[in-house]
This record gives C-alpha cells, structure tokens and sequence, in this order.
C-alpha cells in the first residue's frame, strides 16, 4: 500500500472531512497545487473552487470558499494538510433544490450589489461568491462519478 497523507478539511461550524487519501488539489491565491506525501511544509491562503482528494481510485470533490492551508508532518512523519475554510462541503450534500436556491440567491444578491444604496458590498460579495461556487462545482459533478 502506497503512502497517504491525512486530509482535514474544518470550517468555523465543524470538521468536514478528516481521512487518509493519495493526493490532493487546492485552489490557492497563487495558483492550483497539488499535494503528495512528503510534500514540503506550506502555507498559503485559499481562492473560492474545487478541492479534489484522490483515494484508492476515487475522486472525492468538495467546493471551498476561502480559508488557508497548511501542509506539515506529524509527530509519526505522515504528511497532513489542514484546509481551513471559511465555507466548505461535499459535492453530494449540494442537492438539486439548494443549487436552485443558491443561483437564485446569487441572482438576488447581484441585484443588491448593483443597488448603490446598499452599504454592506463585502457582505454581499462573499454571499455571493458562497452561491456562485456552490453553483458552478455541483454542475460539474452532476453527471461524473466520485465518492459520496
């Protein structure tokens, strides 16, 4: 069996993803990494997108909005990559109705933003890009497999 490295995917709510998995890809600020064991330590903050681990064959897809990550060894040596996220989730918690609501939240929200009255724009860009991200990673994994 190959080396894996542990996965810890945790937002302000709750820890969503904790395994061991072959690899990983993160949208960072500077670019998209992909992640092996024995990577070098890291940090580096994240940009809204796709985070994709690899275990034993199966693609496990999760939609990210912002966050950092930090890649390390623990005390046994086995590579960990912290992902903390401001938003976080599985491609198979998103269903049809919530991708419905996002986009029809995004569009509500992109309303707003365009209204000058409206004061609070951070707000509503990271509702917005919180809506659009969900959006844009469930369709594309509607119709391709990964592991639920």
């Amino acid at each position: 069996m190959a080396k894996q490295l542990r996965l810890r995917i945790i937002t302000p709510e709750r820890l969503i993803l904790e395994e061991m998995v072959d690899e990983v890809v993160v949208p960072t600020t500077e670019g998209e990494i992909g992640i092996l064991t024995d990577h070098i330590p890291l940090v580096a903050g994240l940009k809204s997108g796709e985070i994709l681990a690899f275990s034993n064959g199966e693609k496990i897809p999760m939609a990210v909005v912002g966050g950092f990550i930090e890649v390390n060894k623990d005390a046994d040596g086995v590579t960990v990559v912290a992902i903390l996220a401001d938003f976080a989730e599985h491609v198979a918690d998103i269903t049809d109705a919530e991708i419905e609501k996002a986009k029809a939240r995004a569009e509500e929200l992109q309303k707003q933003a365009d209204n000058k009255e409206v004061v609070d724009f951070e707000h509503f860009a990271t509702e917005l890009e919180r809506s659009l991200t969900r959006v844009k990673i469930a369709d594309k994994w509607r119709t391709k497999k990964y592991r639920k």
